[in-house]
């Protein structure tokens, strides 16, 4: 027979602590492609997951059970962006919170194996590209500048690469969701 006070967060109590880290873990690739949903650098992403981190251990009570952990990480992930964005807004544009939020939704929807498979279908796809492709795809995400720094290295200005950034980026999701029709039929 079930206890009443089971699931009364007063009676529950807090997972050990190995238990937490097995689950925070196993799931941080999830939370970590949640928290880049939202937020406009890995820099960034990288410390509001540690902020997170630390307020689910310090509320870990309010977990009600194992299965749980994803959606309750996510909640506390999803706040700690919001505010970590709030920041951001101070000093420079960036999206709004309504569009912020849509886009939360959307990745929240997302689940664990959803995202590894996307990124084994990013890495397949990646290989499909030259060198000098493959290194203007990521050079948005390498750090500000870096898309100008390969134009002064080359005979193309940084219009021209952005463009050809564009027709590189339509190439690589065609590939993408190639590799992933078959997974999804």
């Amino acid at each position: 027979m079930e206890d009443a006070n089971q699931h009364d967060p007063a009676t529950l109590e807090k997972l050990p602590e190995g238990e937490f880290m097995r689950l925070f873990i196993k799931h941080e690739p999830a939370l970590r492609a949640f928290a880049r949903s939202i937020l406009p650098d890995w820099q960034l992403v990288d410390d509001t997951l540690q902020e997170a981190s630390v307020t689910m251990w310090e509320k870990l009570g309010q977990l009600h059970d194992q299965a749980g952990f994803l959606p309750w990480a996510k909640v506390i992930v999803r706040f700690k962006c919001l505010s970590a964005v709030d920041k951001l807004r101070r000093d420079r544009h960036v999206l709004s919170q309504q569009v912020l939020e849509l886009i939360a939704d959307e990745a929240e929807t997302m689940d664990a194996d959803e995202i590894v498979a996307i990124r084994s279908a990013l890495a397949v796809c990646l290989t499909q590209f030259t060198p000098p492709h493959r290194e203007l795809l990521l050079a948005p995400y390498a750090g500000d500048g870096r898309v100008k720094q390969i134009a002064d290295r080359g005979s193309k200005s940084v219009n021209a690469l952005y463009k050809l950034l564009g027709r590189l980026r339509q190439r690589l999701a065609s590939c993408i969701r190639g590799q992933l029709e078959p997974e999804m039929s």
